[in-house]
């Protein structure tokens, strides 16, 4: 069933989306609603028992916990998760993605260990909570010296967390933080970086350092504000440092670089019922092409690829596929444990826009990884080496997922949003896609792409990828993003925190 009111998304679908708001006794295409129907909220096509299945995109999205008739609603007053054993599908065969005829570049910063950036910031990167505002206030004043004269540094931005100190000093926690730390302080986004600790932490920089084999340099100094005589003898000598920095990092210039050299982190936040269909497949076609260039991109958010696994492992190799299902294994023992289920994921605004249970939502974020073959998984915050779609084990919060994604390398954030989003992503530029038109006019300022015009004006998802991927080059080469143009990014690094706060 297809209309401009309803959109089947699959010949087997037990249901379609309401592409408009529906009111009750309106009939579409041979099916009378029942009640009212929310915009981007299903409308049932087939009477459904309970405990019986319900597809959506021609996957099970859960089973009716209320006998359904057609017309009816279909939310969470008569859909639950039912048996998640019972949901996978079978058959899923390795997807395919041809070598691009044509190789493209884009004009990054290559730096000396091969890899290239996408901007060119300088970074103070914190040990510990204890020495942020430090930091903050370096970061600030140096921006201040800096001033118009330096056109090729995009700006000093402070690695600040929550963390570092009444924590284990060691164990799977302490490993993640410095795992991520390291990895903004190597990031190939940032010429050069001031780690910054107070003297008295746990997550000393000396052992940071030596358990990601980090070494100081030029580029890479070290201070500690005890050390130093306290905050604002700190604060001057860091922006010394900093300018020292400046003058090297200033020197630096775009070149063309291949687009096998970037690595895209792909999120999505604040989802609806539409994302499923416009946002996150369309941003499947960017990634596609993105691979075909021999491009990474980087899926992440495990709980939210909960119940639609089977669409990665089905593509992966026995060895990858196993890893991804250990971390999957990890996650259910993780929320029994702290007394949660998987299916509390779908948040409230979720719900308020269409989504109903976490396969639902799974079966939608699982579309932005397109089609190719997934190449490997990661741990979290674990640098990403392999070309092609890879998978980093994360939680699904953004802010926590993207850092993750971030210090395993990813030089550039597609963020897909149905309800909106104002995330930023410093030192990577964050493209915004809005999964409807409504959003795109409300929140123009927030938003890059506006998706919705595959329902409001017929683009083709094919046509709309390229139109993400082409946007993907153009930022990777230096173009503004919203949330840069409104100066975000440093408030949303939140590193992934394990383990007992003591």
């Amino acid at each position: 069933m297809s209309s401009p009111f309803v959109l089947r998304l699959h010949p087997d679908d037990d249901v379609a989306v309401a592409v408009r708001a529906l009111t009750a006794g309106e009939t579409v295409d041979g099916v009378t609603a029942t009640t009212d129907v929310p915009a981007g909220h299903k409308i049932a096509l087939k009477p459904v028992p309970v405990g019986g299945q319900v597809r959506k995109y021609g996957q099970v999205i859960g089973a009716a916990s209320a006998a359904i008739a057609p017309g009816d609603w279909v939310h969470a007053h008569n859909l639950g998760i039912g048996d998640i054993s019972a949901r996978a599908d079978t058959g899923i065969t390795a997807g395919v993605v041809s070598v691009a005829s044509e190789p493209r570049t884009f004009d990054g910063y290559l730096r000396a260990d091969g890899r290239v950036g996408t901007r060119n910031y300088l970074a103070v990167v914190t040990s510990v909570n204890c020495s942020a505002m430090v930091a903050r206030r370096i970061a600030r004043e140096t921006e201040a010296r800096l001033g118009d004269r330096y056109p090729h540094i995009d700006g000093v931005v402070a690695i600040t967390h929550g963390s570092g100190c009444g924590m284990a000093s060691e164990g799977e926690g302490m490993d993640i933080l410095r795992r991520t730390l390291a990895g903004y302080a190597r990031h190939p986004n940032v010429a050069g970086v001031l780690m910054l600790g107070l003297g008295c932490e746990t997550n000393q920089i000396s052992s940071l350092m030596e358990a990601e084999q980090m070494a100081g340099s030029p580029d890479l100094g070290v201070m500690a504000i005890q050390d130093e005589g306290g905050a604002a003898s700190t604060i001057q000598h860091g922006v010394d440092r900093l300018m020292e920095m400046a003058d090297r990092a200033a020197s630096l210039e775009r070149t063309p670089q291949p687009v096998s050299k970037l690595i895209v982190g792909l999120q999505c936040g604040g989802s609806d019922g539409y994302s499923g269909m416009t946002a996150n497949p369309a941003l499947g076609r960017a990634v596609d092409l993105l691979v075909a260039h021999g491009g990474t991109a980087i899926l992440s958010e495990t709980p939210e690829i909960y119940g639609a696994e089977h669409l990665l492992t089905g593509r992966a190799s026995p060895e990858v596929a196993a890893k991804l299902m250990g971390r999957i294994a990890w996650w259910e023992k993780h929320v029994e444990t702290t007394g949660g289920s998987l299916d509390n994921n779908p948040s409230a605004g979720n719900k308020a826009g269409g989504l109903t249970t976490i396969l639902e939502k799974s079966l939608g974020a699982v579309a932005k990884a397109g089609s190719a073959s997934l190449a490997a998984v990661y741990e979290y915050a674990e640098p990403v080496t392999a070309h092609g779609l890879v998978f980093m084990d994360t939680p699904g919060y953004d802010p926590v997922s993207a850092t993750g994604q971030i210090a395993g390398g990813a030089t550039l954030i597609c963020f897909t949003t149905g309800r909106g989003s104002v995330f930023g992503a410093k030192p990577a530029p964050s493209l915004k896609l809005a999964t409807n038109s409504a959003l795109a006019r409300r929140m123009p300022d927030d938003i890059d792409i506006d998706c919705g015009r595959v329902l409001d004006e017929g683009i083709s998802l094919d046509a709309l990828g390229a139109e993400i991927f082409e946007t993907i080059i153009a930022t990777a080469s230096g173009k503004v993003t919203a949330s840069e143009a409104l100066g975000f990014g440093e408030d949303e690094i939140q590193p992934w925190r394990l383990g007992a706060t003591m």
